[in-house]
């Protein structure tokens, strides 16, 4: 029985997502600090749903049309965008870096502009430096996941409680562009999903979760730590209005990849009940997971994980796997590598190749020609990957 995956120790320094960095000359709304003494951020993700996105069908041309997502400001916060300026119709040619109006230099480097020090600035010998001031929302706790919430919050609104600029090991409480690529193909791929249980591995702020419980009847939404779970918790509460209109039930589990078994003990927060367990090996047909392949013990511990559920499943399944090919320079080999991705692409061809003559698994990369319907950057280095498993031959 190995450590609990919120107590392995991570090297390294604090981490900033992209969905966060790219948002300039916005204020983020700041609500409350979490358990941990982190501050807990506030952003809004809208939603524009075509006529027919309710049709039970997974072709081409009748998705959402468009879907547009964005940081909300707060009102005079300057920032010269409507949520209209920032809507993607599918298939624009226009980029998300031009939409944003992110300052690059020619090798595409964030520039940074510094504002001028204002004459009134005291201590002039310091060095000039923005200044930085959080929105407190003023709102009661009671009034952000309550009925006043959900009859003044829109269907076109997915609200996403998160902080910024953690340890590796809280990465998972940020906004990743690998989740938003994810959604993107849940909401492209409604014929997977519809009337479906569902489980997400490494769930995070829940996003994906939200987002599949539109469609899905049944969403385990899962990751580990009683302050990530119930960070993921707040987060469907406050958008039970998306779910409610789809009779989407979502279940905020822990799953520990490092143990064997589910936790079962009812005073542990977020344990698993006998029938929620029962109900996830007799109707699951789907799991995915999105941008939690940075670490090689964690992926291991993923893929065991996939592989533990699946050959318990009554049915087969298909797995949706989001992965970022993130570059990075190592002394170790004194050059540019994506170790992480290429740890992930190896247990991918492991698990392919696995014969034990009771599951086949079948692994394929899925092409990002599927609209994209939700405004963040698409780099070329975002990947989904297939897996279809059925019974043996």
């Amino acid at each position: 029985m190995g450590p609990a995956m919120d107590e392995v120790t991570f090297k390294s320094d604090t981490v900033l997502s992209d969905v966060h960095l790219y948002t300039p000359n916005q204020r983020h709304l700041m609500v409350r600090l979490n358990g941990m003494g982190q501050p807990v951020f506030l952003s809004q993700f809208k939603v524009l749903w075509s006529r027919d996105s309710g049709t039970n069908s997974g072709a081409e041309d009748n998705g959402p049309r468009h879907v547009s997502t964005q940081e909300a400001p707060p009102a005079g916060s300057g920032s010269g965008h409507s949520h209209e300026d920032l809507s993607l119709q599918a298939g624009d040619d226009i980029t998300i870096r031009e939409r944003l109006s992110v300052p690059l230099d020619e090798d595409g480097d964030l520039d940074v502009v510094r504002r001028p020090r204002a004459a009134s600035d005291a201590n002039q010998s310091e060095p000039a430096r923005d200044k930085v001031h959080p929105m407190i929302l003023a709102q009661e706790e009671d009034d952000l996941t309550g009925d006043g919430a959900q009859k003044s919050c829109p269907h076109s609104i997915i609200k996403i409680e998160h902080t910024m600029a953690t340890p590796l090991e809280d990465v998972g409480k940020q906004v990743w562009r690998g989740a938003l690529f994810l959604a993107d193909y849940i909401l492209f791929r409604r014929d997977l999903f519809q009337g479906c249980t569902v489980l997400e591995l490494g769930a995070g702020t829940g996003l994906a979760s939200i987002v599949a419980a539109t469609m899905a009847h049944t969403v385990y939404c899962t990751d580990v730590g009683t302050d990530l779970l119930a960070m993921c918790q707040r987060n469907i509460a406050l958008n039970s209005h998306l779910a409610a209109t789809r009779d989407g039930v979502i279940k905020v589990k822990e799953l520990d990849w490092l143990k064997d078994d589910f936790c079962t003990d009812p005073k542990v927060p977020f344990s698993w009940s006998e029938e929620d367990i029962s109900d996830l090996y007799d109707h699951t047909t789907v799991l995915f997971a999105a941008e939690v392949f940075y670490d090689d013990d964690l992926t291991d511990a993923l893929f065991n994980t996939l592989s533990r559920i699946v050959y318990r499943l009554k049915n087969a399944c298909t797995a949706i796997l989001s992965v970022e090919k993130r570059f990075n320079f190592t002394l170790r080999h004194l050059d540019v590598t994506c170790e992480a991705y290429d740890h992930f692409r190896a247990s991918l061809d492991s698990l392919e190749k696995l014969a034990d003559g009771k599951l086949r698994f079948m692994v394929e990369p899925v092409e990002a020609t599927f609209p994209q319907l939700l405004i963040y950057e698409r780099i070329r280095q975002l990947e989904l990957w297939k897996i279809v498993v059925e019974p043996a031959a």
